[in-house]
């Protein structure tokens, strides 16, 4: 198994947006292996608190371990961000921060299922106790769902042909590693000279529906505004387009100094107010180069930081 080692990205850059004090109240909703937690609790020293979520049995095991010494300091819950505002009071929090993205021990470790670069099932669960699996999914899709899936969670430009692909291959032999889905999507749509394998979006789309991904990102978006005093601050990695379209839409929602009524922005259907929250940055912040060289795997990476007012 794997050693759940956490390369916490954009780590400089969280610390700024949430700017952790002593006294503080803060929380982690995706913990993972407790790089980002470890260091929002050295910046709160002596006494700030953190309250950890993560759905990964095994995330929570090894932050366990890792933040020891940290004591009472640092609260740790198997659940989904999703259901913050259930253990924690409302407008009781300086700061929260959710990173939205699939940790490398998890990618590294075959039995997860996530990765097409080491054969294992095709799992996929963040949570293990969940029932629905990613072998379920294209054991059992129609075409149609199935290409819509991939279509739209993971941009895959043939995804029709990848579906019926997946199809007539399950037909034969069910499919139930992550290598015979590479091979099939390979086999429908060859790489040449592409450097990005035909996969990694059905892979990533797969991911996203076991995981009932942007469902649950909506909901900890809420739930984390709810628990943020005034004065408080938000910070959210994201490292997919649709999941940064959803940050950039609530944070400028909140931020507006108007709502709109019937769902149209239009001036004439535009009532002022003052604005709920300050953006911290108007646009997404990314990785520098040294972070880049050091972990590749943050290329993808995005935040946006807002404060509540």
């Amino acid at each position: 198994m794997t050693e759940f080692i956490h390369e916490p990205v954009l780590l400089e850059e969280v610390l700024s947006a949430l700017q952790p004090a002593s006294g503080g109240l803060y929380v982690d909703g995706t913990v993972g292996g407790g790089g980002h937690a470890e260091a929002i609790l050295e910046a709160s020293n002596p006494d700030g608190r953190l309250v950890a979520f993560d759905r990964d049995d095994l995330a929570l095991a090894a932050t366990a371990r890792r933040l020891a010494r940290f004591g009472d300091r640092l609260q740790l819950h198997r659940e989904s961000f999703a259901g913050l505002a259930k253990r924690l009071p409302k407008a009781s929090c300086d700061g929260v921060l959710l990173d939205l993205g699939v940790s490398s021990p998890q990618l590294d470790e075959a039995e997860r299922g996530f990765s097409f670069q080491v054969e294992g099932p095709l799992d996929m669960r963040m949570d293990r106790r969940q029932p629905v699996t990613a072998e379920q999914l294209v054991n059992e899709l129609e075409p149609g769902p199935l290409a819509t899936i991939f279509w739209e969670l993971g941009g895959v430009r043939r995804s029709r042909r990848i579906a019926r692909a997946i199809v007539e291959q399950r037909d034969m032999q069910r499919l139930e590693t992550t290598t015979q889905l590479a091979e099939t999507v390979e086999r429908a749509c060859p790489r040449r000279g592409v450097r990005t394998h035909p996969a990694t979006g059905v892979f990533q789309a797969l991911r996203m529906v076991v995981n009932d991904e942007l469902d649950q990102a909506q909901a900890g978006l809420d739930a984390a505004w709810s628990v943020l005093k005034p004065g408080g601050r938000l910070a959210v990695i994201t490292f997919h387009s649709g999941e940064d379209r959803l940050v950039k839409q609530f944070s400028r929602g909140l931020a507006k100094p108007y709502t709109v009524r019937g769902g149209i922005d239009v001036p004439e259907l535009r009532e002022p107010r003052e604005p709920l929250a300050r953006e911290l940055s108007r646009k997404a912040i990314r990785p520098g180069a040294a972070e880049l060289e050091r972990n590749p795997r943050s290329r993808s990476a995005q935040l946006r930081a807002l404060e509540k007012l």
